[in-house]
């Protein structure tokens, strides 16, 4: 991989994506990187946790390449869209939970690539935006999908309508990050959370993942279903056994075996 690193180390992946020339954006030989990486994550069942960021610190994605976009007929965008479209969904379906550690611009495709994450943590510079109707385009890796699933659907038509960007503390406010934080303090605070997670008994976690993720995809009757059935499948693990037994024991110190 010539854009995208990865590091997985204590059951958590971190995925840089390292292109600071180019403020990290999403050109078709960086979206191919990472979808590489997120396929080593896929394909490894002892991670955890993954987290997500940009180097440098201006920018997490600064959104797709436009010079690589331009001249695009119909047919090819649509092919691109579909492209990073697929990879988000990746992200979003993973096995584990995955972190967005915003360090700067997320616009256009990066905010996108922050919605496909389950949680999103900034720095105090980072930027959000979808100002993709502002070069005569609609959002095409999911914007127009996920952003009014995180956010009052007002207030994400608004975003989307005017193209205009919004500072950390309105993204705060309107619930689309969890979290900001001094940008010298953000992937400190990513890792914590990573470990919290990790920490927890792996099959538990997630089962949950795709039971909230399914019942946002439809009515609460079907949610409840598929709760009902994640959470019964966890008696079948060696995980719910131990993790009993180390609370009626009064065991703090629990190591679970994902098993």
């Amino acid at each position: 991989m010539t854009f995208v690193e990865i590091e997985k180390k204590d059951h958590i992946a971190t995925i840089t994506i390292n292109n600071p020339k180019a403020l990290n954006a999403l050109s078709t030989a960086v979206l191919a990187d990472l979808e590489q990486a997120v396929e080593l994550v896929k394909n490894d069942p002892v991670t955890y946790c993954a987290i997500i960021t940009g180097a440098g610190s201006k920018a997490f994605v600064a959104g797709a390449d436009i010079a690589e976009m331009k001249d695009k007929t119909v047919e090819e965008a649509a092919e691109y869209g579909a492209y990073g479209n697929k990879i988000f969904r990746m992200i979003e379906t993973l096995h584990c939970p995955v972190i967005a550690a915003v360090n700067g611009f997320a616009l256009g495709g990066g905010c996108e690539l922050a919605m496909s994450c389950d949680i999103r943590l900034a720095s105090e510079n980072a930027v959000f935006g979808q100002p993709e109707v502002g070069l005569g385009i609609t959002p095409g890796f999911g914007g127009t999908q996920r952003l009014a699933r995180l956010i009052p659907v007002g207030i994400a038509k608004e975003m989307i309508f005017t193209g205009r960007n919004i500072k950390v503390d309105r993204a705060y406010e309107i619930g689309l990050v969890n979290a900001v934080y001094p940008a010298d303090q953000l992937m400190e605070a990513a890792q914590k959370m990573a470990k919290g997670i990790a920490k927890n008994a792996p099959i538990a976690v997630e089962k949950a993942k795709k039971a909230i993720d399914a019942g946002l995809q439809g009515s609460i009757d079907d949610g409840i279903k598929e709760e009902v059935e994640d959470f019964s499948a966890c008696f079948a693990s060696e995980d719910q056994t131990y993790g009993m037994d180390c609370f009626l024991n009064k065991v703090k110190d629990k190591v679970f075996q994902n098993k």
